[in-house]
């Protein structure tokens, strides 16, 4: 007998896209979509199929709102079976309108059925939706994913997000995709050892090795493999202070604006300092260019041979008078190398490919809530007023950098200090190494009950 296919069923309020989401899934027709609430009045299924994976695909009828139609108590019995008898839903909402107070019921309705949900914030095409998608992590679902059923934007996201919560994501090596490249840019002051990093590497003389402060104009690509893992690393020209730009020429300035661009670009950047020399002031406003960005950082001080016949209590200091400059880079690991004799220069792949992970970590709501109550508990928030500040639920929104939200009862923002302190906690949680954390804090609306850690309603 033939085993029966994993159900997943699209609800959602009437008109926010639903069936057309059903046909762009189903890569059909069969659902009837027009501009009038209610139109779907069925349960309509079909075979349907994402990397290898088959699965039964469920659109319901208009089961919530109000109603006109006759036959709309049919409808709703129906509706209420197949959400029953799902294995996963898929909770559409509209981008445009933001979170409506029927998605809150219909939130309710889901988490009663104890059925995995995925939310599909659609028609994000508009300009008016692209604002309001944080708003659905109110919801307590995870995870949230932008789409426009429309126009197929996000769809292959929200299959991909299908297939691994029915747990049939590939599981054999061969099907595994392969990592992405990872993009590094090297970056630092002209004559840092960029150049001669690079070269170590890749093991190639590609580039231009000089003496000279700024020998590298352009921003230079390199594609290299390690370890089955690909990496462009970007040679980067010298970041110099405006004024010392505007003195040497145009050619000068386009290289700063290319060393930008490749910054942006990145995954990770390497920031080379000249151990000889220290942190400088231009060694920190590069720093802060990578840290505005959302970069993954590592601070590599360079011509370490040079500094051997200093003692141990010397590594510290100079360690310590790194972090005292770059405050902003806590999180940056700080490696000593030699580019010129090759010392620890293997470190500095490791130490790249690490933190292209951990930007891409993702904590699971469950876990991510847990955390909260763990860490509220033994250090509230501060309470500003008579108000009692509590964080009521917390979920990560992105990756890339890692990007938080955090609704409360009353508060819009933390004290800097214990912003600081929320961060510190969820990299001994959860490592983020290397990577800058983002955190939003909204004040709840409405009266939405929202589980807590232990699974009960507040």
């Amino acid at each position: 007998m033939a085993q029966s296919l994993s159900s997943v069923v699209l609800v959602g309020r009437p008109n926010v896209g639903k069936s057309t989401l059903f046909n762009r899934l189903s890569a059909t027709r069969r659902a009837i979509v027009t501009a009038i609430p209610g139109t779907t009045r069925d349960v309509i299924a079909l075979d349907a199929e994402w990397q290898g994976v088959n699965f039964k695909l469920v659109d319901t009828g208009g089961m919530f709102g109000a109603s006109e139609d006759p036959l709309h108590a049919l409808v709703l019995d129906r509706g209420r079976r197949a959400i029953a008898s799902a294995d996963l839903l898929v909770f559409v909402v509209d981008g445009r309108d933001g979170l409506a107070s029927g998605d809150r019921e219909i939130a309710e309705v889901l988490r009663s059925a104890d059925r995995p949900v995925i939310v599909a914030v659609n028609k994000m095409d508009d300009k008016r939706a692209r604002a309001g998608t944080i708003e659905f992590f109110e919801l307590g679902f995870d995870p949230v994913v932008e789409i426009s059923a429309e126009h197929g934007e996000g769809t292959g996201d929200l299959l991909d997000a299908i297939i691994e919560r029915l747990g049939s994501g590939p599981a054999r090596e061969e099907d595994i995709e392969a990592p992405p490249e990872v993009s590094v840019a090297i970056i630092g002051r002209p004559n840092g050892g960029k150049s001669s990093l690079v070269n170590r590497l890749v093991r190639e003389e590609r580039m231009i090795v000089s003496e000279m402060p700024g020998t590298t104009r352009d921003a230079v690509d390199t594609v290299m493999t390690w370890h089955k893992r690909q990496f462009r690393i970007v040679d980067t020209a010298g970041i110099r202070r405006p004024g010392r730009v505007s003195a040497s020429g145009q050619v000068e300035s386009v290289s700063v604006l290319l060393s930008k661009r490749a910054i942006e670009a990145a995954d990770v950047v390497v920031l080379v300092i000249d151990a000889h020399v220290g942190v400088t002031e231009q060694d920190a406003a590069i720093a802060g260019e990578a840290d505005k960005a959302g970069r993954g950082v590592i601070i590599v001080a360079n011509k370490w041979d040079l500094m051997k016949e200093h003692g141990p209590e010397f590594v510290k200091e100079f360690d310590e008078g790194i972090r005292r400059r770059l405050q902003f880079l806590d999180y940056a690991p700080i490696l000593h190398i030699s580019a010129l004799t090759g010392e620890r220069t293997p470190k500095v792949l490791e130490t790249i490919d690490r933190i292209a992970a951990s930007r891409r970590k993702r904590v699971k709501t469950t876990e991510l809530n847990k955390f909260v109550a763990t860490v509220t508990a033994s250090h509230p928030p501060a309470s500003p007023g008579s108000r009692h500040v509590r964080i009521l639920y917390a979920a990560q929104t992105s990756v890339a950098p890692p990007t938080f939200v955090f609704f409360t009862n009353v508060a819009t923002t933390f004290h800097f200090s214990y912003e600081r302190y929320l961060v510190n906690q969820l990299r001994e949680a959860f490592g983020f190494e290397g990577t800058p954390l983002r955190m939003h804090v909204r004040r709840r609306s409405g009266k939405v009950r929202l589980k807590n850690a232990h699974g009960a309603h507040e």
